[in-house]
């Protein structure tokens, strides 16, 4: 995820306790989420189930030239809003948030209020680490515990459902695996766990974040590569595919779902405007298509799925704002389409 021009803050704004956050992705269709410390005052809320089909947007915490949004803003189409991003302290796992004044904030009250909002909407709301620039080292079981403990710490002050795991420098499946077992022992049945790996991420279950997906199956919610950023790349039919096609979208996740994920653990993650990205931007209509396609057999480019799966979970954006800045173009047009498929 590009967040060019984002500016470091070591401190946090306007005071509250240690935030802290994660990237990730997985909870099952129709799962109740658990309730949790509320965001403002500390009251319990019912959160809302994830959608079978549902459609995850990224919120920018910082200002890079998209529009600039509060948590409230969000169009009403995203079901999942991973909030980017979370920041690495000076301990190794360890994780915290620092609302960025860019944002428009008066308080982080105000910001609670408008996730507890968000939620009631029947909206699920994570806290996203990593990034384009963003990185938090898990690479032995201290690490491990640091990032669960930090992570839930962040879930009970702000109410965040769950974490996203954005992480594009390099994870160690096995201890990041074991933090995340370690925040579901802590948050229940209900934690919300998507993930936003890269497409080299994916192209192999013996890559470490695919080894890491499977290995977080049981409390996985989805998994929404970043199709872009990429260049050419194979697909499940070893045939290589360019970036900005149809094609590039449907063999690519037939990898994932060829190989141990379900479908509703799968979905396609675009830029929300050809200024989201550095590359691979499409238009909405081929993210429909390859929708279609998985899901239908229709509307496919050469590569077609040997078979379909209908309980594909649906689509992500880069981001909200980029998508604010297009016209809301992007979540008019794909939201719409995911809420309908079969």
């Amino acid at each position: 995820m590009d967040r060019t021009h984002r500016k470091k803050r070591s401190s946090k704004l306007l005071g509250g306790g240690v935030v802290l956050a994660l990237a990730a992705g997985g909870l099952m269709t129709a799962t109740t989420l658990a309730t949790s410390a509320g965001a403002a005052d500390g009251e319990q809320a019912a959160r809302a189930a994830v959608p079978a089909h549902a459609v995850t947007g990224y919120w920018q915490n910082f200002d890079n030239g998209a529009t600039v949004q509060k948590l409230g803003d969000v169009q009403d189409g995203y079901d999942i809003i991973a909030v980017a991003f979370a920041d690495a302290t000076g301990t190794d796992g360890q994780i915290e948030f620092n609302l960025a004044p860019e944002t428009g904030y008066a308080s982080e009250d105000e910001f609670k209020a408008d996730i507890a909002a968000k939620q009631e909407a029947g909206k699920s709301v994570v806290i996203s680490v990593g990034g384009e620039l963003g990185n938090v080292t898990v690479n032995d079981s201290e690490s491990a515990q640091q990032f669960a403990d930090s992570t839930y710490a962040l879930m009970e002050e702000y109410g965040f459902d769950g974490v996203d795991i954005d992480l594009e420098h390099g994870i160690n499946a096995q201890y990041m695996g074991e933090a995340l077992k370690s925040l579901s022992g802590k948050a229940g049945d209900g934690l919300v766990l998507t993930m936003a790996p890269q497409t080299l991420d994916m192209q192999s279950p013996d890559t470490e974040y695919f080894k890491l997906a499977l290995d977080v199956k049981d409390i996985l919610t989805v998994v929404n590569m970043q199709y872009y950023n990429s260049g050419s790349m194979a697909g499940c039919d070893g045939n290589v595919y360019a970036q900005g096609s149809v094609d590039f979208l449907t063999a690519l996740a037939c990898i994932q779902l060829e190989n141990g994920l379900d479908p509703d653990q799968v979905g396609i993650g675009t830029p929300a405007s050809s200024k989201g990205a550095g590359s691979g931007y499409v238009d909405p209509a081929i993210v429909n298509a390859a929708l279609d396609c998985l899901t239908k057999g229709e509307n496919c480019g050469e590569f077609k799925p040997e078979k379909t799966y209908p309980g594909l979970r649906g689509a992500m954006a880069w981001s909200t704002n980029w998508d604010a800045s297009n016209g809301d173009n992007w979540v008019n047009s794909v939201a719409p389409h995911v809420h309908e498929l079969p």
